[in-house]
């Protein structure tokens, strides 16, 4: 279990030393973090849960990595995660384990699966590809965790 969170520090070094291409919003308080869970019917917590509260949302060079806004979760985009969520809910019927995290570009998005945990309980993180039928989407294990996920991100960007 050790691991992932090492992988998560190591990441999170990395953008707050590249502070040049690093472009977030910033640390999200309790209160908001707490209504988007209310709005959601999910519970952030461990890695993920510290990206929201150090970081919240933005962009590391190219790479745009879905958090939190504010709280009008009706009017936004990206990078707002729980905008994200909710609309694709309602336009693909996302299935309510999933939340958006990251857009590929390429007709791919990476979500993080809160029903499928690693040994850390930590949540996977699975591609989604919008336009194929929910019944045969095969939902590809893209990384063990958030931590495993955010290092790699990083990396292509220094």
């Amino acid at each position: 279990m050790e691991m992932s969170v090492e992988t998560y520090q190591k990441a999170k070094e990395i953008i707050l030393d590249e502070e040049e291409i690093a472009d977030f919003v910033g640390g999200r308080t309790e209160e908001l973090i707490n209504l988007a869970e209310e709005k959601l019917g999910l519970k952030f917590t461990g890695l993920y849960l510290d990206y929201l509260k150090t970081f919240g949302a933005g962009n590391f060079g190219a790479q745009e990595i879905y958090g939190i806004i504010d709280a009008d979760f009706e009017n936004s985009s990206v990078p707002d995660a729980i905008w994200y969520t909710l609309t694709e809910r309602k336009e693909i019927r996302l299935p309510d384990n999933l939340l958006v995290i990251y857009d590929t570009g390429s007709d791919e998005l990476f979500c993080l699966d809160f029903n499928q945990r690693a040994d850390n309980g930590e949540p996977k993180v699975v591609s989604l590809v919008p336009g194929v039928d929910l019944e045969s989407q095969t939902y590809e294990i893209i990384a063990n965790d958030f931590g495993d996920f955010l290092l790699d991100l990083v990396k292509q960007e220094v």
